[in-house]
């Protein structure tokens, strides 16, 4: 071999060995409550409510969600026959509520028209309400070991870095499916799957990432380059932009006024103090003609703030008591012993701990 040739096969790196990966991950894998123990199949119901849950979640704010509906729903025809208020109430404080209507419909979609078994399939799976390209692989690959490897944030960072991919995950996403997808193995597709997504929540972190305890380490073009933290390549950040509302807090008779929000749109579905719309050029000085009834209205000092996926929020919090509760249209009169059974989100809990009814 020529001296050329030798340093050319000298710098090339090798590939990427999925079993090294899996011999780490049986050494390390993360204790879940969703997950199947080592030898064990995984319960399709359990993969697929556990996914729902962690979309755009941390593993630690849904781990006691998934408890509690196992407990209160422990198959997918239980979960399909329970009124969907009672879903949506249990999900609250978890966010992003349009998952939790989907999840019912999907729920009853395998219950009563496919008898209760999930597809197998990543294309039927697809077809199921709340069910996107990633989910569908997580649960195709996790429940049925089908070939496949499913993409999320953890998984395309240590992909990213593996391959040195120098452009934004958002303008990537096809490309970081398919060069994951060259590296599962044969077998144990499932397990390869949480393996990535393990190495990434563990290892291939975002800052400090610890490349000496890492099994695709010397395969990884990043960390060759020592360049770890630099990928995924950061896209520009867009700030948020600032919404105004208000949010009517009125008491009568030991009980609270509420009305249930539209099912379509923001936090739809959900309990809420009657509100006015969340808007930019809001001016809390008109907030009146929103009120659900004439009533002698007065501001509480300060604001609620909350922050949504793409605006933050601040709330003026109005507040009045009526000797009497009056019967208002698409109202109802809660009894303030019972506000918690209500399921408030996480901001109209906000405004109740604002206005004194909650105490947190």
């Amino acid at each position: 071999m020529s001296r050329a040739s030798a340093k050319s096969s000298a710098e090339t790196p090798p590939r990427p060995d999925p079993r090294a990966l899996l011999l780490w991950y049986d050494r390390r894998r993360r204790d879940l409550p969703w997950r199947a123990g080592p030898g064990e199949r995984a319960d399709p119901y359990a993969v697929w409510l556990s996914e729902i849950m962690l979309q755009q979640t941390t593993v630690e704010a849904v781990k006691p969600y998934f408890h509690a509906f196992l407990a209160r729903w422990p198959s997918v025809a239980a979960l399909a026959a329970a009124p969907l208020d009672e879903v949506m109430k249990a999900w609250a404080g978890l966010g992003y509520y349009a998952r939790a209507r989907n999840l019912h419909a999907c729920a009853q979609q395998v219950a009563f028209e496919r008898q209760g078994i999930f597809p197998q399939d990543e294309a039927e799976l697809l077809s199921l309400p709340g069910v996107g390209p990633y989910t569908a692989a997580a649960v195709a690959a996790i429940a049925f070991d089908t070939p496949c490897v499913a993409v999320d944030g953890n998984v395309e960072r240590v992909v990213a870095r593996l391959f040195a991919i120098d452009k934004p995950a958002r303008e990537a996403k096809r490309e970081l499916r398919e060069k994951a997808q060259t590296l599962l193995p044969p077998a144990r597709a499932g397990d390869f799957t949480q393996a990535l997504m393990d190495l990434g929540a563990t290892v291939c972190t975002p800052r400090g990432p610890r490349c000496d305890l890492c099994p695709f380490a010397p395969a990884c073009a990043a960390a060759r380059r020592g360049e770890t933290e630099r990928f995924p390549v950061k896209a520009p950040k867009l700030e948020k932009p600032l919404r105004r509302g208000a949010a009517f807090v009125l008491t009568s008779g030991g009980a609270v006024l509420l009305r249930t929000r539209p099912a379509r749109g923001l936090l739809g579905g959900m309990s809420e103090f009657p509100s006015t719309p969340f808007r930019v050029d809001f001016d809390p000085s008109r907030a009146g003609a929103h009120a659900p009834v004439a009533a002698r209205w007065r501001a509480l000092p300060g604001e609620v703030e909350h922050v949504f996926t793409h605006f933050s929020l601040r709330l003026t919090i109005f507040a009045a008591t009526l000797p009497a509760p009056p019967q208002i249209e698409n109202g109802r009169w809660t009894p303030l012993a019972r506000l918690c059974e209500e399921g408030l989100p996480t901001l109209m809990r906000k405004v109740a701990v604002r206005a004194g009814l909650i105490v947190e």
